[in-house]
């Protein structure tokens, strides 16, 4: 059996009429940049998410970054990150001019050490970058503790998190501001690139909106230095076909992430938490660890099924961040994670039988 690693196409063939009448739509009005779709869609989501604005922008990374700069994040400053994430979280602070502090996860969720981040805050530091990773989201009742306490803004990375809940609330309306990415195979993804930020800051909305416009609050009057980075119609009108379905496809990757963690049983894989009424996973990826992580790959693909590895270096060990001269060794959970660290298949669509596979084979690895 041959089991891709995600598969849009069950998601795709369900909506096919509904998609190709929100082309045709677009391509009848013949406007394909900040009009209608774009503003439904931004109302739309803004609901979803809880919050006051959404402002579509061109993709999660830029997203991220116009938070900052709207923050007025910059050259000097430093935001602290959690050490185990895409590099899209710190490109962003680089973007910004300001300087990435990497703050170590716990091992059990992937996710940021909220005990660990007040021992990294420093006089220069504006920000923490609490990223929902995987779908689950942070401990976002102490990062927003020890922001107040040290008046720092929280800046929530939920490119991961399309429909995440903690203690009831939904990533992206968990801090001060939050970046969305609506890659095609995010929960919520787009059929290309996309992004959005949510808040409840009339004052940020409006100065993130204006930054992503060439720093126009109106055509040809520019209030600051800006960027071109701005959500489509067409992208727009795809996600508004997909936002409805959105609940729905969560809940099939929680019935699957629900057999993962009830029947794999095997003393060399380590599982991921479960979701929790505190913390509703919404399982981007299922991500298991194991000490022999590389053989596990190569016997998963030799049984045809397709894995990832999220993410095989850490971001201190990139070339790209060798500036920063942090050495191996000196944040020892990513590099563990990173070591360790295997995304097995999950996606809407997949069949009991793929799940039942997937299962088998991984309970017969040693």
């Amino acid at each position: 059996m041959e089991i891709p690693f995600a598969d849009l196409r069950p998601m795709h063939d369900e909506l096919r009429s509904e998609l190709d009448a929100a082309y045709k739509k677009v391509m009848d009005n013949s406007w394909f940049i900040q009009g209608k779709e774009l503003e439904a869609f931004e109302k739309e989501f803004a609901a979803y998410v809880g919050v006051k604005h959404c402002i579509g922008v061109a993709t999660g990374l830029d997203a991220l970054y116009l938070i900052l700069k709207a923050y007025g994040i910059g050259a000097g400053d430093e935001v602290i990150v959690p050490s185990n994430t895409f590099i899209a979280t710190a490109l962003a602070v680089s973007y910004a001019g300001a300087t990435p502090v990497f703050v170590e996860p716990k091992i059990e969720t992937f996710n940021i050490d909220a005990a660990l981040i007040e021992a990294a805050i420093t006089p220069k530091t504006k920000a923490i970058m609490a990223v929902q990773l995987q779908g689950r989201c942070s401990d976002m009742d102490e990062i927003n503790r020890i922001a107040e306490k040290h008046g720092l803004k929280v800046i929530e990375d939920a490119a991961q998190a399309h429909g995440a809940k903690y203690k009831g609330k939904k990533a992206g309306a968990l801090g001060d501001a939050a970046g969305f990415s609506f890659y095609p195979g995010k929960n919520l993804g787009a059929l290309g690139d996309g992004g959005c930020v949510t808040t409840d800051d009339d004052e940020l909305a409006a100065k993130v909106r204006a930054l992503g416009n060439y720093g126009s609050d109106y055509k040809y009057h520019h209030i600051y230095k800006g960027t071109n980075s701005r959500l489509d119609e067409m992208q727009a009108a795809f996600l508004r076909v997909k936002l409805p379905y959105l609940d729905k496809w969560n809940e099939a990757r929680r019935k699957v992430a629900a057999r993962y963690l009830a029947e794999i049983k095997n003393p060399l894989i380590k599982l991921p938490l479960a979701t929790s009424e505190d913390y509703e996973h919404i399982y981007h990826v299922f991500v298991i660890r194991c000490n022999k992580r590389d053989e596990l790959e190569k016997y998963l693909a030799d049984n045809g099924i397709h894995t990832v590895k999220h993410y095989p270096i850490p971001m201190h060990m990139q070339k790209a961040y060798a500036e920063l001269q942090i050495l191996e060794g000196n944040l020892p959970i990513a590099e563990e994670i990173s070591r360790t660290v295997l995304s097995i298949p999950m996606y809407y669509g997949m069949t009991m039988d793929q799940v039942d596979y997937v299962i088998n084979r991984l309970n017969k690895f040693g």
